[in-house]
């Protein structure tokens, strides 16, 4: 299964590549995603409870970050063994490029998965993938685009503070 899109990032490359080396992120973007433990040179040891169809399972598997061009592209690759499930592997290609004052970030999707989970047909399994590989970038984007509007906040907030502490000291 393959699947091609991409999104445009209200941020800067640099600040985009910053999110996808950082483990919190990962985690909180990879759907149903319960531990990620590693680090981009070693990689990560993950573990994901997905339903698809009828059959829930629980992955145990490895994630690894690869070909790293910063901040240009690198590759997402993962493999999951969910016991009497089936085990799911695939990656992404992602590249980013400037795109005015964002990012395009493009991603190219390839899966394979077995066992049970290939049994409920290749329509599903393709609509699930799909859904996946979306999901992962909707979160991620709104990670990306979350921060900066939280950094552009902690400066007023700190200042607010402090015109409060200031205040109290003078009376």
């Amino acid at each position: 299964m393959n699947f091609k899109d991409n999104r445009i990032i209200a941020a800067p490359p640099q600040k985009v590549w910053m999110h996808l080396l950082d483990p919190a992120v990962l985690k909180e973007c990879v759907p149903g995603c319960q531990s990620l433990k590693g680090s981009v040179e070693d990689g990560f040891e993950a573990t994901v409870v997905q339903k698809v169809g009828p059959v829930k399972a629980t992955f145990k598997g490895t994630v690894q970050l690869s070909e790293l061009t910063a901040p240009h592209s690198l590759r997402i690759s993962g493999k999951g063994e969910g016991g009497v499930a089936g085990f799911a592997r695939g990656g992404a290609n992602v590249t980013l490029e400037a795109d005015g004052a964002g990012t395009k970030l493009t991603y190219a999707v390839t899966a394979q998965i077995g066992g049970k989970l290939a049994q409920l047909g290749s329509r599903i399994i393709d609509s699930f993938v799909s859904q996946m590989a979306d999901q992962f970038f909707q979160t991620f984007q709104a990670q990306v685009e979350g921060s900066i509007s939280t950094e552009a906040e902690v400066p007023v907030q700190t200042i607010g503070l402090w015109q409060q502490i200031l205040r109290v000291f003078k009376k």
